[in-house]
């Protein structure tokens, strides 16, 4: 695909929008108490729900045709070689204790590929935005990644909710704090992602990813000149379960770091 169609960036950052809207007005008035557990460390609210059903609505009235996968509601029974992947609030436990660092992740991908990443943060109306070799902007202006060396890095994590995600998330974080400059966890992948690709931060390191938690953002890093891989060190694909986002220059180094822990 050389082209992509306008309206697929259109539609989403739409959507995206309308569902911000909607969710700012429930969350400084969110009471925790109204949360359920998916897993022991995974929530939801009924604004998880809402957000994913506006989200799909939005997108079937565009493009009826098309597949999604939500995080939410799964997979439908639309076979297409275009799949939506979304997550309707990514960082939800941050939402549910007032911490404005969630945002909502909808990607695009035709036939296995991801051609459209969009992360929207509501409380501070960033919209990042990329499209398949057509660059990675925020709020329409153009971004790039960092070109901070590893001394002068802040580094980002987050992981699955398996034991052994969360255990090589420890050590890599107990790693970065010893010996590095920073590393911190932000409670939204996404979000993470987006970050690296501004050039916020140099890099994001996640075992156990799911697919709504990254698509969009990968290809928010990859567009803004960053690395992609796998934590190890494979190039990324759909269906991997890990990642590593970095700005490139300090990518060789973490995975020397992640494979001796």
């Amino acid at each position: 695909m050389d082209k992509i169609n306008p309206k697929f960036k259109k539609v989403a950052t739409a959507a995206a929008k309308k569902s911000g809207a909607m969710l700012l007005k429930e969350f400084l008035r969110f009471d925790r108490s109204q949360i359920a557990f998916k897993s022991k460390h995974e929530v939801v609210t009924k604004h998880d729900t809402a957000s994913e059903r506006l989200l799909r609505l939005e997108i079937l009235r565009a493009f009826p045709d098309h597949a999604i996968l939500g995080e939410e509601e799964g997979l439908g029974d639309i076979k297409s070689d275009y799949l939506w992947i979304i997550d309707p609030i990514d960082g939800t436990t941050n939402f549910t204790f007032h911490n404005p660092l969630w945002s909502i992740s909808i990607a695009l991908t035709y036939q296995q590929q991801v051609i459209l990443g969009v992360v929207y943060i509501p409380v501070l109306d960033e919209m990042f935005v990329a499209e398949r070799l057509g660059g990675a902007t925020l709020n329409n202006k153009k971004i790039r990644v960092s070109n901070m060396k590893s001394d002068d890095s802040i580094h980002t994590f987050c992981h699955g909710y398996e034991i052994k995600d969360i255990e090589l998330a420890l050590k890599y974080y107990k790693k970065q704090k010893q010996t590095k400059f920073d590393c911190r966890q932000l409670g939204s992948a996404a979000l993470e992602l987006a970050y690296v690709a501004g050039g916020r931060a140099e890099s994001i390191m996640i075992p156990g990813a799911k697919p709504w938690d990254i698509a969009a953002g990968v290809l928010l890093v990859r567009e803004a000149g960053g690395q992609v891989t796998n934590i190890e060190g494979k190039p990324w694909q759909l269906s991997d379960r890990s990642v590593l986002a970095t700005n490139g220059i300090i990518h060789d180094e973490l995975i020397k770091m992640i494979k001796s822990l």
